[in-house]
C-alpha cells in the first residue's frame, strides 16, 4: 500500500476487523484509503450516505483501492441512535432504488427468513452449541418464518452499531462500513436498532419518522429478526470461545423471546 501511494504520503492503519483500511496524510491533505471496499461505494457516495468517494484505482493483482474524503467528525453515541436523523437516513437507504438495482445486478439475491434459519441451524450444529434455549428459539423461528415473509426487499446494512454512524463537523450524518450489506427485509436492520438503542415507548415515533406504522404484524417481524440476530451473535461468540458473551446474549435473547405476546402469528414464546 505504501508503494502504491508513494513516499510523500504517510500511511497508518485505520483500525477495523479486516485491517484493510488506512489513513493517508500529506501536509494538510488527509484521505481514508481502503482495499477492496464495497463495490457499490460510488452509489453510496453519490447519494450522500458515505463520505465522498474521490477516486478508485485497480492494482495489477486485481485489488481495488478507493480514496474517500476524510471526515473530521465523531461516531454517534448510543443514546443518539433514537434521533430523527438516524430514522431518516435509514429510510433513505432502504428506499434507494439505485442501490437495490446495483446490488441485484451483482448477483445478490434476497435473504429470506427460511435461509436465515437454515444458516443458524448449520452453524449451531457445527459448533455443537446445543443449549435448550437455542433449540427452543430456533423452533420458534422456523414455525414463524412464513408469517414474516417480506413484501418488499431492500439493501440492508446489517451492522447498525452506533460506531458505524459518523457525524461530520457540519453535523452531516453518514453510515459507513458496508462490507456486510445484504438484500433482505428492512426489519433485519430496524429490529436490532430499536431493541438495542431505542426505548420501547418511543418505537412508534421513531418508525413514524422512518415512514411506517408500528402494527402488530411489524412487531412480530421485529421480534423474529431480533431473535435471529441474538442467535447469530451467540454463535459468533461461541465460535471464538467467548463464553461470557454467549451468556450475556443468551440473557438478551431470553428477555426478547419470553416477553408478552407482541403480535399475530404462531407467537408461542
Amino acid at each position: 500500500m505504501e508503494h502504491f501511494m508513494g513516499k510523500e504520503w504517510a500511511l497508518r492503519p485505520a483500525g477495523g476487523v479486516t485491517g484493510e483500511a488506512y489513513i493517508a496524510e500529506q501536509g494538510d491533505q488527509k484521505l481514508f484509503i481502503k482495499r477492496n471496499s464495497s463495490p457499490f461505494l460510488a452509489v453510496l457516495s453519490a447519494e450522500g450516505i458515505v463520505p465522498k468517494l474521490l477516486w478508485t484505482k485497480r492494482l495489477e493483482n486485481g485489488d481495488v483501492i478507493t480514496a474517500q474524503r476524510w471526515i473530521n467528525g465523531r461516531e454517534l453515541k448510543a443514546f443518539e441512535m433514537r434521533e430523527k436523523r438516524v430514522a431518516r437516513l435509514l429510510a433513505k437507504i432502504h428506499r434507494s432504488e439505485d442501490l437495490l438495482y446495483m446490488f441485484m445486478r451483482m448477483g445478490n439475491r434476497p435473504l429470506a427468513p427460511a435461509h436465515i434459519v437454515k444458516m443458524i441451524e448449520e452453524k449451531s450444529s457445527a459448533l455443537c452449541l446445543q443449549l435448550p434455549c437455542i433449540r427452543e428459539v430456533l423452533e420458534w423461528l422456523r414455525e414463524n418464518a412464513p408469517f414474516v415473509a417480506a413484501a418488499k426487499h431492500v439493501v440492508c446494512h446489517a451492522d447498525l452499531n452506533h460506531n458505524n454512524w459518523l457525524v461530520s463537523g457540519e453535523e452531516n450524518l453518514f453510515l459507513i462500513d458496508w462490507d456486510g450489506a445484504i438484500v433482505a427485509d428492512p426489519a433485519l436492520d430496524i429490529a436490532p436498532l430499536l431493541y438495542l438503542y431505542v426505548p420501547e415507548e418511543e418505537w412508534g415515533l421513531w418508525l413514524k419518522e422512518y415512514g411506517i406504522s408500528l402494527t402488530a404484524e411489524f412487531r412480530l417481524k421485529m421480534k423474529w429478526y431480533m431473535a435471529a440476530y441474538c442467535l447469530e451473535t451467540i454463535l459468533w461468540h461461541g465460535e471464538r470461545q467467548e463464553m461470557d458473551e454467549v451468556a450475556r446474549w443468551t440473557d438478551v435473547m431470553k428477555g426478547i423471546t419470553h416477553e408478552d405476546a407482541l403480535g399475530e402469528g404462531n407467537d408461542r414464546l
